[in-house]
């Protein structure tokens, strides 16, 4: 009997000891000692614009630690009288408490007796996750007995480290308040819509309250659990003595008051950058042992908030006008927009599209065998909010899901990107009108034709090998031989207006008035595979066929994200940057653990980027330009010079403008969903009309904006001679005026050809 006690009493010594050391991996994980000093506590990783704006957060679980002084103290009154009156007697185990909660289990009530500290050390430290469970934590009763013996000896450890005050500090700012929001920061936010400081006695009682059953108690979706609850906190602040019986009912009397906003996993402005910013940095946290949600990490990006501002506005007001006129164009014609290439409504346009939808896939999943049921859903109406011009942007309309497409088929999309050529650092980006409504990202993510905007990769390759801006190629209907596939083909290019000058133009004169003729010319000789390689070298990552007609931009679909790349290149000396989004990432420390720096690549000779600046020059300077609509912008003091080219591509599918000043290179894209949806002529429907007034509104912009540093002036002057020659005499004086110029684009006889077996051109055309 005696042996029994002593081995008994060696084994409840050794206990802890076991415990503590995970003998034989029997017991799980118990924190280490580094741990207990330095708490990892999950924080969000915020996002920086380059002028120190917070642009967002990335979090699992919401969470911004503030000290305690910033809290209200009506926090730790609330939390001492509810869940440990007698915190300042203990040491990390009250045994009152648990001598309590182990006579409540046998009366068959319900446990209880955790200290703060202990409940701090269960959720600080994670003590009954699955990592943490040894061979006997999956034994029931056995495993509850370990668990809280770790909370035990944890708790311990923890008041010998740290003050109570300490203890409290970490205890509010890691516990769940439910919806989302872990530490008292973001409650406060999301509840209240206040600071922590700012919390009176019956909202610092709501939220403490919740710590209990953060769902259960959840002030936004279960009120009355909630008030009574707070109700209970508050009596108990009562009968600890920090309020009097009159506070107590006076407080609650009052309603819970909420001021609900909850965040997301991603708070702060819905912007379609994010995506972008996002996978990169998930990408380098992968590689190196950090999580985005959880290390409270500081991402500094390249985007200026001033100019992303502007562009979003720019987009905005133009898109807003834009779409008016699009609506009644196609209003007074009797007829929805997406039309052949005769113009005439594509029947059952709607009922084929959906069909590419999820959501048609679910329904055909679910109503299999029932065509009588799929019709009735696709057709069954509901109140949806969706986006409009109209207001504060949302309305609310009764749709069904084949309503809700055709609505949404109508509209105009857009995408811009801004970036500085020398660092390649994106100052804006504005995917597309709202991300709330249309989440796909028309700057990186989708690839449209460039119509024209590819052009100037033609004199490119050109200009590159042997020929100069003042070299001449008449204006004339020409007829291109070339064998594909073993086969004698012809393609005869129109140029839009389907008239020829007769002008044996220069090179800048042509390029800056557009004209198909001589760009189809030149294409044929620097050879059109050439003009791909000189496209791939300065940027363009996208596939692109090697076609006679690949200068008019038929040779496959690109992003704005890519042109931009590839016009920063003729800005930056022949240097191609390479696009930048992140500039340092910093842990939650502020030490920086990534530095990114601006990389580039010499693909072009100095004298040759330096001439396609000028060339792009001519679309303001060259009589007929097609860039000279921004001559009624307020763009031109200080002798400014802006280089650019418009884009249309056929039946006015696509709008581009590329735009180049002495600091920035844009690129704006406008068009509809689909490329059968779109203007019918060229007062609405080119690049200069739909993509060109963005630029101009945009530069604008910047330009009144003394704080960007981004002013007015002429491109610099060449740093190395230029031995071509290139200030030569077009056809007329330079009129500093508007003048009206037609965006030439890839016409029908493209498509005559195609379908008369004398030409392939791509699908996409």
């Amino acid at each position: 009997m005696w042996g029994f006690f002593v081995v008994g009493l060696g084994i409840f010594l050794l206990y802890p000891i076991l415990v503590s050391m995970n003998f034989l991996f029997l017991f799980g994980k118990s924190p280490s000692l580094e741990e207990l000093e330095n708490p990892k506590v999950e924080q969000p990783s915020e996002v920086y614009t380059a002028d120190g704006v917070l642009m967002g957060r990335y979090f699992r679980e919401n969470r911004s630690p503030v000290p305690l002084n910033q809290m209200s103290p009506w926090l730790t009154k609330a939390l001492i009288a509810t869940e440990d009156v007698r915190y300042y007697d203990h040491s990390g185990i009250d045994p009152t408490a648990i001598a309590r909660a182990v006579v409540g289990v046998v009366r068959g009530g319900s446990g209880g007796g955790s200290t703060i500290t202990q409940q701090l050390a269960k959720n600080l430290y994670r003590t009954r996750r699955e990592e943490n469970t040894g061979g006997l934590g999956h034994i029931p009763v056995l495993n509850t007995i370990i668990s809280k013996t770790k909370e035990w000896l944890t708790s311990v450890e923890l008041e010998r480290r740290y003050t109570k005050e300490e203890i409290l500090r970490l205890y509010l700012n890691t516990v769940d308040y439910g919806s989302s929001s872990f530490g008292i920061k973001v409650a406060a936010k999301t509840f209240f819509s206040t600071s922590p400081d700012s919390l009176q006695p019956e909202q610092a009682a709501m939220l403490i309250g919740a710590v209990n059953a953060p769902t259960a108690y959840n002030a936004r979706f279960h009120p009355e659990a909630a008030m009574r609850r707070r109700n209970l906190v508050l009596t108990r602040m009562g009968q600890a003595g920090f309020l009097t019986g009159a506070q107590v009912q006076e407080y609650q009397a009052r309603p819970l008051g909420l001021r609900y906003q909850v965040e997301k996993h991603v708070d702060g402005p819905e912007n379609y950058f994010r995506g972008a910013i996002s996978q990169q940095v998930a990408a380098w946290c992968k590689e190196n042992g950090y999580d985005m949600y959880r290390d409270g990490l500081k991402i500094y990006t390249t985007l200026d908030s001033r100019m992303q501002t502007y562009a979003e506005e720019a987009v905005h007001e133009r898109m807003k006008t834009l779409q008016r006129q699009f609506d009644n164009f196609w209003r007074n014609r009797g007829q929805n927009p997406w039309v052949d290439e005769k113009g005439n409504e594509i029947p059952d346009f709607i009922e084929t599209q959906i069909k590419r939808t999820e959501q048609y896939k679910e329904l055909a999943e679910r109503y299999k065998g029932r065509p009588e049921l799929l019709e009735e859903a696709l057709h069954r109406k509901r109140k949806i909010a969706v986006f409009t011009w109209k207001g504060d942007g949302v309305d609310s309309l009764n749709l069904s899901l084949l309503d809700s497409l055709a609505y949404y088929k109508h509209f105009l999309h857009a995408g811009m990107m801004t970036m500085d050529p020398f660092t390649g650092h994106i100052k804006a980006w504005v995917g597309g009108l709202d991300y709330k409504f249309f989440q796909y990202d028309h700057v990186k993510q989708g690839k449209r034709q460039a119509g024209s905007t590819f052009k100037p990769f033609v004199y490119l390759t050109a200009l590159d090998n042997g020929y100069t801006p003042c070299d001449r190629i008449r204006d004339q209907r020409v007829t291109i031989n070339y064998v594909e596939n073993g086969q004698p083909m012809e393609w005869q290019p129109d140029n839009v207006t389907r008239e020829y000058t007769g002008i044996n133009m220069t090179l800048r004169h042509a390029m800056a008035r557009s004209v198909n003729s001589v760009t189809a010319q030149l294409t044929e000789k620097v050879g059109w595979d050439n003009v791909v390689k000189y496209a791939h070298k300065v940027g363009i990552r996208s596939n692109l066929l090697a076609v006679p007609s690949i200068g008019l931009g038929s040779g496959g679909d690109v992003s704005v994200y890519e042109m931009v790349n590839a016009y920063s290149t003729f800005v930056n000396q022949g240097f191609r940057p390479e696009p930048m989004l992140i500039t340092r990432i910093e842990d939650q420390n502020g030490n920086v653990i990534k530095q990114f720096d601006p990389q580039q690549q010499r693909v072009l000779p100095t004298e040759t980027a330096w001439l396609m600046v000028y060339m792009l020059r001519g679309g303001m300077e060259e009589p007929g330009g097609t860039s000279q609509a921004l001559w009624d912008y307020e763009l031109w003091k200080k002798n400014n010079q802006i280089g650019g080219k418009t884009g249309t591509t056929s039946n006015y599918s696509d709008g581009w403008y590329m735009g180049i000043t002495k600091d920035l290179v844009t690129g704006v894209w406008v068009g509809g969903e689909d490329r059968s949806i779109h203007f019918q002529g060229s007062q609405q429907g080119e690049g200069g009309r739909m993509a060109l007034p963005i630029f101009g509104k945009y530069m604008e912009k910047v330009y009144r904006d003394p704080d960007l540093g981004i002013t007015m002036g002429p491109f610099p002057q060449p740093t190395v001679k230029i031995s071509k020659k290139y200030n030569c005499i077009s056809e007329a004086e330079p009129r500093r005026r508007r003048v009206e110029a037609v965006d030439t684009i890839v016409v029908d006889n493209l498509l005559e050809n195609l379908n008369n077996g004398t030409m392939a051109v791509p699908d996409s055309l």
